[in-house]
């Protein structure tokens, strides 16, 4: 349901905060805000706040924020409209009547279809391990070391040889062709009927969140040439992989603390049949945002077990990077000398791993052994580019209590002068240079993906918002100088167009009513964070004034770099940009 800007701004004009959020949780006053034990993760210290004067809400341990529609979506789990319907009922603001439409009705009764099919499918699967034709894919369990307790659990089973067992069983349960195309099951060739999509191979069902079959991991038994390994059910209207983790559906209600992260699903089944039952595992995908999303709902702690080799120490700092995102903490359990849980509890057993999860070591810890691997710190101008490279990735970290505690504990670990080390990483953070260098620095991840190219873009813009939100003043400053266009990305340019929109029509910013540019509860997650993070660092106003002017070049310098790559066949266009660049270099904004 659509629901006009007026609407929105009367219902939250109407819906103050600070009220709003205490009759969810008390809130105290302490200074100019309102503190609290965060809603959305554990913690035994305040670090939620909110902010009656902008209308938003923050909390520093788990980094979300919005304003009092994000609050009401996140807390409840409702849909936008959910929430702006709930508040304006609160409000006593009337609005337009709205109807559930026949073709929303067909599709939730078309996915019920799909998951009921699944569903048939599973039971299918688990009756055809137990006969006869099941008897090598029980052969393989066995010599997995999976119990038969274990296997009932999660409801492993066998499909078949023939390559049309499932569909002349599923047609003779009443289902059509289409439909068992749509459910990824079942290929469907005119004139020739179905073909299976998995066939002679260990079947283990993927559930949801709430335990209902969406799709189907399959185990090729034996060995065939050119077949996949291993295979997964296709994107279907209830499968979406990047929305889903196998085994989340257990592990969320587990007693253990955080969620362990692995692999594969293999490696999930066997730690939970040694009494870990938080793990979880991607479905045959790279690890997403989405998934840190996911996970951070149910934890805010996570551990990771990937694989030991060079490909999983670099898919484990992905991870580390995307679950920081999200503002989640994270842990590496060292599994040496094994390649990945499943070997690592045969050959040393659960105690043992046990262990391994208690020394697990952060994930900056790991990043930083990491960076230390790249140079030989025996060497002097070796050790002051390790020193660079670590104080690039700490000048990061948001919250100075974090900040400064890593700060002394990796200069007492690997030698450095303490003083001289905590004035680096400032400097750097001052100035928003940490995801550019960092960027730069990441020669143990291979070639720098555009993810890293756009982070490292970003970052200055984020940075500019931050100062215009935290001094108004800057807006008159720099008029004429920094415009809406600068701001290349996406999300910084929404924010950005607002900022201005309401400094020139109002004189005065309201950084509550930019949070609504979307409805997508972690598009507002992402536009609260812009315009909430505070700065960190302490600066004299000489600092500050370089600082602004140093960003102020970046995000100009990142836009001509943007342009010049998109007008290479123009050269009047390139010709003007070049001659801006020029310019750029002698700009100085007197502050």
């Amino acid at each position: 349901m659509y629901y006009s800007d007026e609407i929105i701004e009367e219902i939250r004009s109407r819906s103050d905060i600070v009220d709003i959020i205490n009759g969810y949780v008390s809130l105290k006053k302490r200074g100019s805000d309102y503190t609290a034990c965060c809603p959305f993760h554990h913690e035994k210290t305040p670090s939620f706040h909110v902010n009656r004067d902008k209308q938003l809400y923050n909390c520093f341990g788990c980094q979300t924020g919005g304003n009092v529609f994000t609050f009401v979506m996140e807390y409840e789990n409702f849909s936008f409209p959910e929430a702006v319907e709930f508040l304006a009922e609160r409000a006593g603001v009337e609005l337009p009547k709205s109807e559930h439409s026949n073709s929303d009705r067909a599709k939730d009764n078309y996915k019920l279809m799909l998951k009921d099919m699944n569903k048939t499918a599973a039971n299918y699967f688990y009756y055809l391990l137990t006969t006869e034709r099941g008897k090598f894919a029980r052969e393989y369990l066995a010599d997995r070391g999976l119990s038969q307790e274990t296997i009932k659990k999660f409801a492993i089973g066998y499909a078949d040889i023939y390559e049309n067992d499932l569909y002349k069983y599923l047609k003779s349960k009443g289902y059509t062709d289409n439909q068992m195309k749509d459910s990824g099951l079942v290929d469907i060739y005119e004139g020739k009927g179905g073909r299976d999509k998995f066939w002679n191979r260990v079947m283990v069902p993927i559930l949801d969140i709430n335990g209902k079959v969406i799709g189907f991991g399959g185990r090729i038994l034996g060995s065939a040439d050119g077949v996949p390994k291993y295979i997964n059910t296709k994107e279907t209207a209830v499968f979406d992989k990047s929305r889903n983790l196998f085994a989340l559906n257990i592990a969320r209600r587990s007693k253990r603390r955080g969620i362990i992260i692995c692999e594969g699903y293999m490696d999930v089944i066997s730690m939970h049949q040694a009494g870990f039952d938080n793990a979880v595992a991607s479905l045959g995908t790279a690890f997403t945002v989405g998934h840190a999303n996911l996970i951070k709902r149910y934890s805010d702690q996570v551990y990771l077990a990937y694989d030991s080799d060079g490909a999983g120490t670099s898919a484990t700092l992905k991870v580390i990077a995307m679950l920081r995102e999200v503002g989640l903490t994270t842990r590496v359990i060292d599994m040496k000398p094994y390649k990945d849980p499943d070997e690592f509890i045969k050959n040393m057993g659960a105690d043992a791993y046990e262990e391994r999860i208690d020394n697990a070591i952060t994930g900056i810890q790991f990043e930083v052994s990491t960076i230390a691997k790249k140079y030989k710190l025996s060497d002097p101008e070796d050790k002051i580019k390790f020193a660079n490279d670590v104080a690039l990735r700490l000048s990061a970290i948001e919250e100075p209590v974090s900040r400064h505690s890593y700060i002394d504990a990796i200069s007492k670990e690997y030698g450095l002068d303490r003083d001289s080390f905590k004035a680096m990483v400032s400097k750097f953070g001052a100035i928003g240079l940490s995801e550019k260098a960092l960027a730069e620095s990441r020669e143990y991840e291979g070639t720098t993906k555009r993810k890293d190219r756009d982070e490292n873009r970003n970052q200055p813009q984020k940075l500019l918002l931050t100062w215009l939100v935290n001094d108004i003043s800057l807006f008159e400053k720099l008029k004429g100088i920094v415009t809406v266009e600068d701001f290349i990305d996406e999300n910084h340019q929404a924010v950005a167009i607002k900022l201005f929109e309401q400094y020139e029509t109002k004189g005065k910013l309201d950084p509550a009513a930019i949070v609504d540019v979307s409805d997508d509860l972690e598009k507002q997650h992402i536009i609260a964070e812009i315009i909430q993070t505070e700065l960190p660092f302490e600066m004299t106003p000489e600092e500050k004034n370089q600082a602004i002017n140093d960003v102020v070049k970046r995000v100009k310098q990142e836009r001509i770099e943007y342009e010049l790559s998109k007008n290479a066949a123009n050269p009047q266009k390139l010709k003007s940009l070049i001659l801006e660049k020029v310019a750029l270099g002698k700009l100085y904004i007197p502050l």
